[in-house]
């Protein structure tokens, strides 16, 4: 059985499956280093201009698990990869590459999720207004790492 038949036989369970494994193996502790300095600047420019609240706390935070979730989604449809990772870890990779778009919905979910969260517990925000602002952070997510991934495979 050849590859494209293989990748046909695969159900919507497992493809999805595959999308998370994939995008669990992204540069994560590099993802939260650079998500914790633009978090830390943007509170930082807000204080500095005299605002206060849970308002800017919660953006700033948003802006912290935007890109977080950017750089390692990234980096996972990428297949950045520690030296001697297994040959499984090879496959997941080798899929996200090819599947840029499956593995960009991930972190676009979980970017949703967070920010309606965050927005709900810290704010006076309705609802709707909540899911709205995590629809649009899950979709800049979801562009950033699929356009990545798919100028990344053409590269290679």
């Amino acid at each position: 059985m050849n590859r494209a038949s293989r990748e046909n036989a695969l159900t919507g369970a497992e493809k999805r499956q595959l999308a998370v494994a994939s995008a669990s193996l992204g540069p994560w502790r590099p993802a939260a280093v650079v998500g914790a300095l633009g978090g830390g600047v943007s509170l930082a420019l807000h204080l500095v201009h005299g605002h206060f609240g849970l308002g800017i706390l919660t953006g700033a935070v948003s802006i912290a698990a935007l890109l977080f979730f950017c750089v390692g989604g990234s980096g996972a449809v990428l297949g950045y990869s520690a030296r001697g990772s297994a040959s499984r870890d090879r496959r997941f990779r080798r899929w996200a590459r090819s599947h840029p778009w499956q593995v960009a919905a991930v972190p676009a979910v979980l970017m949703f999720f967070t920010d309606l969260v965050l927005r709900q517990v810290l704010t006076s925000q309705g609802f709707f207004g909540s899911v709205w602002t995590g629809l649009w952070h899950g979709a800049v997510v979801a562009a950033v790492v699929g356009c990545v991934g798919v100028v990344g495979a053409a590269r290679r």
